[in-house]
């Protein structure tokens, strides 16, 4: 990666790290009976939380959840930093960034899905294989999921910079990118993965399944994680866990019942609901019960996260690894 690249990820960053300084603020947000705001996006990590609440299920629990929209992972954790939302569905790679930091105002509370086939790499027609793209260039959003896979795929096949030109553009500007031919090819992931998957000529070179880490560890670029603020959760556990159990029994049904949340869940998304509903079947969803298998002590997943980091400072994309156990927290999921 060029320097002027890195510098754009860690200016990302940092901007997310300013926020933390308002934490500690008066007017920062704190529970007020039993409100829990969450922070999500039209990404398919934040359907439980969507489809839970338009179906009134944390109601029934006794949960009053507020939801704003933020386009990317950075401004979701930077708003939790800030005390204006209290949990939020985030890409990992944002949060090992704040680890990286020593940013320690967060736990990682669950693991919501395994989206490895609806997240990939796009070719424009006459590109067969990765190996084409030697002297092209690929658009992807930098400091992004689907960033690291490039990187990834550019590492595997023995290319640096200087054989493809990889330039940052916002995810929603990716499709019109590639359809009208500024780029050759480009990353993404859903909604805009299945916008582009439809585009005449274009091709699904690599997807999720094949980063480096997904065969052994079952971990893909930047996986779905449930974050929630380490003040917010320190002083109102049981809002916490009954979050977790509702999230979680949402997540299951999204696994069994896939038909069944069809027509909430377009209205999120916009998708067609014959798009909407082979996304969420092309995704594994993990259920309550499960997620001790995922971020219990020493697990393999977690294993998995560890090597991430260390993938994202090898890439350049943080300075240095941080211990990404020390920002696990299970006690939520029991």
């Amino acid at each position: 990666m060029n320097s002027w690249n890195r510098r754009k990820f860690i200016k990302t960053s940092a901007l997310t790290g300013a926020a933390i300084g308002l934490a500690t603020s008066p007017l920062a947000v704190f529970a007020q009976g039993r409100e829990i705001n969450y922070g999500g996006s039209a990404w398919l990590g934040h359907y439980p939380v969507y489809y839970a609440k338009e179906n009134g299920d944390f109601s029934k629990a006794d949960l009053n959840v507020g939801w704003e929209f933020f386009g990317t992972s950075s401004g979701r954790m930077s708003a939790l930093m800030s005390g204006d939302i209290d949990v939020a569905g985030t890409g990992v790679v944002s949060a090992i960034a704040l680890m990286a930091q020593g940013v320690n105002r967060f736990y990682v509370i669950g693991v919501p899905d395994n989206f490895g086939r609806v997240e990939g790499l796009f070719a424009v027609e006459g590109i067969e294989s990765f190996e084409d793209l030697k002297g092209k260039t690929i658009g992807t959003t930098f400091a992004s999921s689907a960033h690291t896979l490039v990187l990834d795929l550019m590492d595997q096949h023995g290319f640096t910079e200087r054989d493809i030109n990889v330039i940052n553009i916002p995810a929603p500007e990716i499709p019109a990118a590639i359809q009208s031919k500024q780029i050759d090819a480009a990353a993404t992931w859903t909604p805009y993965f299945n916008t582009v998957s439809n585009l005449p000529g274009v091709k699904l070179i690599a997807d999720d399944t094949d980063f480096s880490l997904f065969k052994d560890y079952g971990v893909t670029p930047g996986p779905d994680v449930l974050v929630v603020s380490k003040r917010f959760a320190d002083r109102n556990p049981e809002i916490v866990k009954d979050f977790a159990k509702v999230y979680f029994a949402a997540t299951e049904s999204l696994g069994k019942d896939p038909d069944a949340a069809v027509s909430v869940l377009s209205g999120l998304t916009q998708m067609s609901e014959e798009d909407q509903l082979q996304t969420i079947k092309d995704a594994d969803w993990y259920s309550f019960e499960q997620q001790q298998e995922m971020i219990g002590a020493d697990t393999l997943f977690v294993e998995g996260l560890q090597k991430l980091a260390d993938m994202l400072v090898e890439y350049g994309q943080i300075d240095k690894s941080p211990q990404v156990k020390d920002w696990i927290n299970s006690d939520f999921i029991r």
